[in-house]
């Protein structure tokens, strides 16, 4: 069973970034060369399974882990080949949302199913395990994104059907039922609603201040409905009954850093990878499928790091281990920005820093999920785990918007270096965020953690 749950993680992490390959194959059928546009098939899927998560995750646990996951599996699977038939850029932006809708019904039904299914003292590992996989499927998806493209990209996305057909087989015969929570009232989907509009208000303001003005009518109305947006979906989460966020979730200190410490890597992560990406295609004339091969030894850095870390290390707490992978990737990013030129480069420019961030990412991506997620008891897991995803997700997101500002329609050397340096702020603000966490965290052992949370 714990292969299906993992399964399905693997699935939605491999398709938020499987398109990132894609993007020219993808403009050229279409006839569009926007970046601004079609960042949006990355961006809006994004939006929608951040704001749905935590929703999702508690009408899981009110209604059944099982029936949430299978749906959401199935209406993952349906978009997806969506997707594949959609006419043009909008059409597929509009499938992809509808796929976020199917993801983020079954990504915190798998991962509450999955803790429930442990021992207490063993939630935390099978937690880090959860968000390994997330990591390793988010990297891994250009490099099978590049292999599938070389025969159409559509196949980005119809991939999903017989893996996803086969996760549902296995998830109806195996899978248990789960429910927690059954007389909690219906979570808040308006206020899921308006974090859609706000999140996505500000993403349009960032993407399009290039093309439009910065101070056009349209931008600062975007940014004015992304402010209004904030305040009213914080008035919600204040007032309602059962809002996305709970505020006692908030109340804790440590489970708030590391949400903090989630939205900024993420952030920095997002832009990282994308620009990476780009920069094979658009500066080194790489195809799909190199650009693919070249992104993926990186990401095999990750699960390696962080089975290596928690046996040589076990003591070590999160913070300090999300704040070193922190650093090593921003350092990864100075790498790139002071040794990357347009004569490509790849063995001794590229890769070098390339395999330093992955080292970053399997330090902290697992201990981001753990630390956020391993004291809480099986009742609030789908709900906690919402709220840490929905944060990476918003990071992503915002990443991807801050990187196609700062090089869409500047010359490219100069707008990626600049990415590069952003990447490697926003770094050191998320190693400062995970001290903070450890400060504010008892220092017990993780046995400890995960059996007081039971």
């Amino acid at each position: 069973m714990p292969a299906i749950l993992v399964g399905s993680a693997f699935l939605t992490g491999v398709d938020m970034f499987i398109v990132n390959v894609a993007f020219d194959e993808i403009g050229r059928d279409y006839g569009t060369g926007s970046l601004a546009q079609l960042s949006w098939i990355l961006s809006a899927y994004a939006v929608v399974f951040a704001a749905l998560l935590v929703p999702m995750g508690r009408l899981a646990d009110r209604f059944g882990q099982k029936a949430a996951f299978v749906g959401g599996l199935a209406l993952f699977v349906v978009a997806s080949l969506a997707c594949g038939f959609a006419p043009g850029v909008w059409w597929l932006v509009a499938f992809r949302s509808a796929q976020a809708v199917g993801a983020a019904a079954m990504t915190p039904a798998s991962l509450g199913l999955l803790l429930a299914a442990v021992a207490p003292e063993r939630r935390a590992p099978a937690a880090r395990l959860w968000a390994t996989t997330g990591a390793v499927a988010a990297a891994l998806g250009p490099a099978v994104g590049g292999g599938l493209v070389q025969v159409s990209w559509h196949w980005a996305f119809w991939i999903n059907l017989p893996v996803g057909l086969l996760l549902i087989a296995a998830a109806l015969r195996q899978v248990p039922d789960v429910r927690h929570n059954r007389g909690t009232p219906i979570p808040d989907l308006l206020g899921a609603l308006v974090l859609v509009v706000t999140v996505g208000a500000l993403v349009l303001g960032l993407v399009q201040g290039n093309d439009w003005g910065w101070g056009s009518v349209r931008v600062l109305a975007a940014f004015t409905v992304a402010l209004l947006g904030a305040g009213l979906f914080a008035r919600r989460t204040l007032t309602h009954p059962s809002p996305v966020i709970a505020p006692s979730l908030l109340a804790v200190p440590a489970f708030r850093w590391a949400n903090v410490a989630m939205l900024v890597f993420n952030s920095a992560f997002g832009a990282a990878l994308l620009a990476g990406i780009l920069w094979m295609q658009q500066v080194w004339g790489y195809d799909a499928l190199q650009t693919g091969l070249a992104v993926a030894l990186g990401p095999l850095a990750v699960p390696i790091t962080s089975v290596l870390a928690h046996r040589l290390f076990p003591a070590a707490r999160p913070g300090k281990m999300i704040a070193l992978g922190s650093v090593l990737f921003g350092a990864s990013a100075l790498w790139q920005a002071s040794t990357l030129s347009v004569t490509p480069d790849y063995w001794t420019g590229f890769l070098p820093g390339w395999l330093l961030g992955g080292v970053g990412v399997g330090l902290a991506v697992p201990n981001l999920l753990a630390a956020g997620t391993a004291t809480l008891p099986p009742a609030q897991a789908s709900t906690g785990g919402g709220v840490v995803s929905m944060a990476r997700q918003v990071g992503l997101v915002l990443g991807v918007a801050v990187l196609v500002t700062l090089v869409d329609g500047t010359d490219p050397a100069a707008g990626f270096t600049h990415a590069w340096y952003a990447v490697a702020l926003g770094m050191a603000l998320a190693s400062l965020a995970a001290l903070r966490m450890d400060r504010v965290t008892p220092r017990v052992r993780e046995p400890e953690l995960a059996t007081a949370s039971g």
